[in-house]
């Protein structure tokens, strides 16, 4: 099969930023990244317009274009979410349904096999942000649909979403140990979060193995100083990463910063990103560059693009630095930093191009 160049004039690796590189691709890999003065002659070349960086990952985005997956549980709700997730730089994505019924998870379930069918792209499959919660911590969740899951409901849950369902946020408090063995016995990531967990319970968790902590500050134990709670564990914890929305709504900017630095890169950027809808248990409103569920900040309208310029901007982070949080650090947690965050032989050809 033919291999396919691209020249471009400025490319970050995932490490560091290169000039005049030539990206020689082959069913869908990098074969290689050479410089264009060892390259020689590229006549077939496809010149690459603006620099490109390794292709954003969103772990947690839950609709677009009027069309949030848990209101059309349908392929088309993943293609319109895989478009609107390409223009912001997101080639890859784990389309996102907060707290509902088994039978609308079922339904998403159902829509992410029908979009692979139809040879749909992007999506790595399903985030499923409760019911396991905290009643206490719900936020803009369904109170009644909460509940604390029994080996038999979460089988019932993760037999049905095999090879689907990529992560689930729970509260740790909420399930017992051997619901969060069996989920991670599944290979789906755990991540703490809509949670009212106790510092100290917290760090028993962590030590256990879980691993990431879901939209930082937002929905969880809040750090006081006679108690840490679950921010202050996301803190001091030396393995947990934790995702964060930097869109100076869900969090203040200067509380992006604190965190960052003490986290370093153990912190991750998520959109969380809704859609306006009226159907359904989640009917969100824009409200100016944010939305907003029955009154209560629900979702943002953030973009991976605009993630980074707020991180360099707004939160004094180099850009380096804020691409491997909308990229590297996420494809860490999933398991895939051998094959995405980074431009490299043998890794996937996929870049997004930087305006």
């Amino acid at each position: 099969m033919k291999k396919d160049l691209f020249i471009a004039s400025r490319l970050f690796n995932g490490d560091s930023w290169q000039d005049n590189q030539v990206i020689v691709t082959h069913n869908g890999l990098i074969e290689d990244i050479i410089s264009i003065e060892i390259f020689g002659k590229t006549d077939d070349a496809i010149q690459l317009k603006n620099p490109i960086v390794p292709s954003f990952i969103d772990v947690q985005v839950y609709g677009a274009a009027g069309k949030l997956l848990a209101a059309y549980p349908e392929a088309a709700s993943l293609a319109a979410l895989y478009q609107h997730c390409r223009q912001g730089g997101t080639h890859h994505f784990l389309a996102a349904v907060a707290t509902n019924t088994y039978d609308t998870f079922y339904r998403c379930i159902d829509a992410v096999r029908d979009y692979r069918a139809q040879g749909g792209a992007g999506c790595l499959g399903l985030h499923i942000e409760g019911p396991w919660i905290s009643k206490e911590k719900r936020g803009a969740h369904i109170e009644s649909l909460i509940f604390s899951p029994t080996i038999a409901q979460a089988t019932e849950l993760l037999d049905y979403g095999k090879d689907v369902i990529r992560m689930i946020t729970l509260a740790p408090e909420t399930c017992s140990p051997e619901v969060i063995r069996l989920v991670q016995s599944r290979g789906i990531v755990v991540s703490a979060g809509h949670s009212n967990i106790s510092f100290s319970g917290a760090m028993e968790h962590f030590d256990a193995g879980i691993p990431a902590i879901t939209h930082l500050y937002n929905a969880m134990s809040p750090f006081q100083h006679r108690a840490p709670g679950l921010v202050g564990a996301a803190f001091l914890h030396n393995k947990v990463s934790a995702s964060i929305i930097p869109d100076g709504y869900h969090v203040d900017f200067a509380a992006v910063r604190l965190a960052k630095q003490v986290m370093k890169e153990r912190l991750f950027v998520i959109t969380d990103a809704v859609t306006d809808t009226d159907k359904g248990y989640y009917p969100h409103q824009r409200a100016g560059d944010k939305y907003e569920s029955s009154g209560i900040l629900s979702g943002s309208a953030l973009t991976m693009r605009g993630a980074v310029h707020n991180l360099v901007q707004h939160c004094g982070i180099g850009e380096e630095e804020a691409l491997r949080m909308c990229s590297l650090y996420p494809a860490q947690l999933l398991g895939l930093e051998k094959e995405l965050g980074r431009l490299r032989k043998g890794w996937q050809a996929s870049w997004t191009e930087m305006e």
